[in-house]
């Protein structure tokens, strides 16, 4: 019978761990997990924790730690086989048919593993031997000292195409071949497939020697080696020092995720024991949701140089769709030039835990990412990372962390491109190297006042009052003062100004029906068809808040621009009487002032298309 690891995820994944310790064991809920006085040792208080996100228990007194399987041999005192039976049953799940070849199978199984042990166990006496004396100065070099060779099985292989071969002659050829240790060439003999390296063992889950990283001595390519998958070792599915990490993540609740076999190595001898590493490649989903199982926001170290942040962003992009709440990445950004190895041996534990004080969220990453990718200075270019982080979003299965993630790009979007509101300040009231002059407010200047008024916009703030018309209070003074022109629109502005005032708790629907007995049903109807207006603070629903501010702003347009538009016209007059640089300053200022209150009713109707865009419409 073969027991894949697949098959095994699949009846961990289908086992509830909370419903089966909970047969034998009081387990009361703790926010996303359960808490419970611990099975494996006297407690008066509650130290024992099951969660079944990850599929593990652990324990803060004793530190018992393990998933359905390990529950059932610990606990129950199960063989690991009968716990597996057992579990099935409850699960659903069909065991792997019994047969000659799967019997077979796994017995040449458990021959590959004793090869395995007893190559490194070779590879160790020749790092100590004669001829490991070139190996066991690169490790000086490196700062890699005795013990933590020791403790990580370090090894060499030494530059022979068959010395390994004729130390494992017992297994044979065929099963050397296939554990990864000898290469076959057609028509030739196999030989050794690490010659001259030092080596690093791969271990699984359970500390069992796997697979081999080999590292060159001196100059040379390939720099590292790796064993090829075999039936021990899927590289996609392998984390470097999981074994060892797995009991400093439990007390520490990190996991770091570095490049390479020497960042672990180093970082652990610093005292840093949490830290993995994939092996050659990009992390691959199912190394991800290994992670995942250790800790909600695993942290990735890459190097500082260009390959490194590459390689953490494809992490990036593949973790995406896989998001769910409370589960994400988070980065440390290396300096320029530096790995974690280069780090600690130049500053110590004390230089890592610096950086990790302050990780980069996923979503920061992405959002710098996006935003470094190209020139923004066209319309075009903008619109084309609107478009890019939309695409990110739309990725996230999870339909709670992808309307976040909409939301979250929106809001820096915005931030970054709307054109900044501030409110309106009368010219009078205005600081700056140059304002008009004074002068006395004659019929004429009031009625180019009236003149300059934009119908279209006054007819939108006018909307807007009727919708919201406690708001006329508070901008009464600017009200009290604007002269609309004449007709329909100017009379029902007085009479909504006066209704307001008179019943300061006027709400809409009162006011719309006063002023629809009052003879204006026709006008203030037409003034709020939603076809007509594009602007928040006209719509009948929607964010009440966000409707206010922008009528505030619209407001202030309202009001700026007549004024601005007579400034801009006395100004060109004095420039056309007498040139001077001051005066074409003037002309020049007032020009850009008139832009700038352009822009501002410009991105008033932008916003509000934006608000639709990012929404879930606009996946």
């Amino acid at each position: 019978m073969t027991l894949t690891p697949q098959f095994l995820d699949e009846l961990r994944a289908r086992t509830a761990l909370s419903t089966l310790i909970g047969k034998t064991t009081k387990l009361t809920k703790a926010g996303r997990e359960y808490k419970g006085c611990c099975p494996f040792h006297q407690e008066k208080t509650p130290s024992f924790y099951v969660n079944d996100d990850k599929g593990f228990y652990h324990c803060f007194g004793c530190s018992a730690h393990g998933d359905a399987i390990r529950w059932m041999t610990d606990q129950r005192g199960l063989p690991f086989m009968d716990a597996v039976k057992e579990l099935a049953q409850a699960a659903g799940l069909e065991m792997p048919a019994i047969d000659r070849q799967s019997a077979a199978k796994a017995e040449r199984a458990r021959g590959l593993h004793d090869l395995m042990t007893d190559a490194a166990t070779w590879f160790v006496e020749q790092l100590g031997g004669v001829g490991g004396g070139e190996a066991r100065a690169l490790l000086d070099r490196r700062g890699i000292a005795p013990e933590t060779a020791r403790a990580f099985g370090i090894g060499f292989a030494p530059d022979s195409r068959g010395k390994l071969k004729t130390a494992l002659a017992a297994y044979g050829d065929p099963m050397l071949v296939e554990s990864g240790m000898l290469i076959a060439v057609e028509g030739k003999d196999p030989y050794d497939r690490f010659r001259g390296r030092l080596m690093i063992p791969i271990r699984d889950a359970r500390g069992r020697t796997i697979a081999f990283g080999g590292r060159i001595l001196d100059s040379g390519e390939p720099k590292y080696l790796n064993s090829p998958d075999t039936p021990l070792f899927d590289k996609g599915r392998t984390l470097y020092n999981l074994d060892r990490a797995a009991a400093a993540v439990r007390k520490t609740a990190r996991v770091l995720v570095v490049e390479g076999y020497m960042d672990v190595i180093a970082l652990a001898q610093a005292g840093i024991a949490e830290a993995v590493a994939p092996l050659g490649t990009a992390l691959t989903e199912p190394q991800l949701e290994r992670l995942w199982r250790m800790v909600d926001v695993p942290t990735l170290c890459f190097d500082g140089d260009a390959a490194g942040q590459k390689a953490a962003l494809r992490a990036a992009h593949r973790a995406l769709p896989m998001l769910a709440p409370g589960r994400s990445l988070s980065f440390v950004t290396l300096p320029e030039g530096q790995d974690p190895d280069d780090l600690v041996r130049k500053g110590g534990a004390t230089a890592m835990e610096k950086l990790l004080l302050a990780p980069e969220p996923l979503v920061e990453r992405l959002w710098k990412t996006e935003l470094a990718a190209e020139p923004l200075d066209t319309p075009e270019r903008r619109a084309g990372l609107k478009q890019r982080l939309l695409e990110l979003a739309g990725g996230i299965a999870d339909s709670s962390v992808r309307s976040e993630y909409q939301a979250e790009f929106r809001r820096r979007f915005d931030a970054l491109f709307a054109v900044q509101r501030r409110p309106f300040v009368p010219f009078e009231k205005r600081t700056g190297p140059w304002k008009p002059p004074h002068a006395p407010i004659t019929a004429d200047v009031r009625a180019f006042h009236a003149a300059g008024i934009d119908r279209v916009l006054a007819k939108a703030v006018l909307a807007g009052l009727i919708r919201h018309p406690a708001e006329i209070a508070r901008h009464m003074e600017i009200l009290g003062s604007l002269k609309l022109v004449d007709g329909a629109l100017g009379r029902l502005f007085e009479a909504v100004v006066d209704l307001a005032l008179e019943d300061q708790a006027l709400d809409s629907g009162r006011l719309i029906t006063i002023l629809a007995k009052s003879g204006f049903d026709a006008i203030a109807s037409d003034l709020l068809r939603a076809d007509t207006m594009p602007y928040t603070f006209t719509a009948e629903a929607g964010d009440s808040a966000r409707a206010r501010a922008d009528l505030d702003e619209a407001i202030a347009i309202l009001v700026a621009r007549p004024e601005v538009d007579l400034a801009l016209a006395t100004a060109t007059s004095a420039m056309q009487a007498d040139f001077t640089d001051e005066a074409f300053g003037r002309q020049v200022a007032l020009v850009r002032e008139k832009q700038a209150l352009e822009d501002r009713l410009a991105n008033l109707v932008q916003s509000n298309e934006d608000a639709r865009s990012y929404g879930p419409e606009g996946n």
